[in-house]
């Protein structure tokens, strides 16, 4: 028997053999997010995307509490404790399904609650986390300003002590989950510097109204938070840390989903021209028959599976305790930006139904647009890898 007899056969699903690199639970956490997806979003995400609107949120959510998805790799209070590769295959699960749905996940968990479980007081974590956890509460994340967004160190918003309360005042843009939020972590200024504050949306002077004629998430929840005068009891600070080092902590929590979550609307992008390239017959054969085609298809398989690889070892890096947030923005430059060119050759496949929403190409690759320049822009990842390179700041 030769040493080619014993190799396993190829699987185009898994070129390189990377499921080799998981274990029997990651794998199976794998499978019933996929399920999950596969049954609660996709018969219906077209219809979502269409109509611009994410009707169900609130249902969506507690299904994803109820199979550990939400604050997945934190620890206690009713989260999963699962590890970081675990969370970036259940981010690629969803985001193969849509954006929109893995940032109602990455929001809620890597940002949110991420917030509370870092920084938060123990009255803090067992007030909300167990809630959040569960999908009965669900959480908004407010950093990002009208005329801030890339230097949050200008925000405007701002909370001043007044006896013992603090009262908020300013407003949070392109915020998800906003509108259906029951808590709020907002970032402000104060005299002692950028604090973080949980705020209950029904306190008196909160307000988030949801913004719409969007061409892109059009399946999420997206608002504008607007506190004028919010009054605070002194526990709503977030007591354990002080400055930027606090949202830009959970940021890069939140982009590390993002590695992983882009090459779910690349995979499925992928497989749809795959699939029509099959079936489509031009000048008597397939179109995958043709050697054009065939390139289109190899280089799209290289793309994705090397950042499908590479959102692994920085995975493990995490769970290591040794990922750095140059490598995170790593991570996000090249997997979004291949993520993009992904679809867009799978549109070129498809040709003209490749702009039908019967085909999810189309879908995925207006989604990416927002997900290229949110929690990071293309340019603030390049400056933040161009500073680690040379050890010269770009910035200012």
């Amino acid at each position: 028997m030769s040493a080619t007899s014993k190799l396993p056969p190829f699987d185009p699903s898994d070129p390189i053999g990377i499921d080799d690199l998981l274990a029997p639970e990651d794998l199976a956490i794998r499978e019933t997010v996929r399920n999950w997806a596969a049954d609660r979003v996709l018969p219906y995400i077209a219809d979502w995307y269409e109509r611009g609107e994410l009707p169900n949120i609130r249902e969506l959510a507690r299904e994803l509490g109820s199979i550990g998805a939400l604050g997945m790799s934190l620890e206690g209070y009713g989260c999963a404790g699962a590890s970081a590769v675990q969370y970036g295959l259940a981010c690629l699960e969803l985001e193969a399904a849509d954006s929109g749905i893995r940032s109602l996940v990455s929001v809620q968990g890597s940002l949110a609650m991420y917030a509370i479980h870092r920084f938060g007081s123990e009255e803090q974590k067992q007030r909300w986390l167990p809630g959040m956890a569960a999908g009965e509460i669900i959480g908004c994340f407010g950093l990002t300003e009208p005329d801030h967004g890339s230097d949050p160190a200008g925000m405007r918003t701002y909370a001043k002590k007044d006896g013992t309360d603090w009262v908020l005042t300013g407003r949070k843009m392109w915020i998800t989950n906003g509108s259906v939020a029951g808590v709020a972590v907002v970032w402000a200024q104060t005299d002692e510097g950028i604090r973080g504050f949980v705020v209950p949306t029904d306190a008196p002077g909160f307000s988030a109204p949801e913004i719409k004629h969007k061409w892109s998430l059009r399946a999420s929840v997206t608002s504008e938070l607007v506190m004028d005068e919010v009054r605070l009891p002194a526990d709503a600070v977030l007591p354990d840390v002080t400055g930027l080092k606090g949202p830009l902590s959970c940021l890069s929590h939140a982009r590390y989903g993002i590695v992983w979550g882009a090459m779910g609307a690349a995979r499925a992008s992928f497989e749809a021209a795959v699939d029509y390239s099959k079936t489509r017959e031009q000048f008597g054969k397939p179109i995958g028959g043709f050697q054009l085609t065939q390139a289109k298809l190899a280089d799209m398989a290289v793309e994705l599976h090397k950042g499908i690889l590479l959102a692994h070892h920085l995975g493990q890096r995490m769970d290591a305790g040794r990922l750095r947030p140059e490598q995170v923005s790593f991570g996000k430059l090249n997997n979004v930006r291949e993520a993009i060119e992904i679809c867009r050759t799978s549109r070129t496949i498809l040709g003209a139904n490749g702009i039908s929403l019967e085909y999810p190409v189309m879908r995925h690759a207006t989604n990416l647009e927002s997900v290229l320049t949110y929690e990071g822009t293309v340019e603030m990842h390049q400056l933040v890898l161009g500073k680690a390179l040379t050890g010269l700041d770009a910035f200012r």
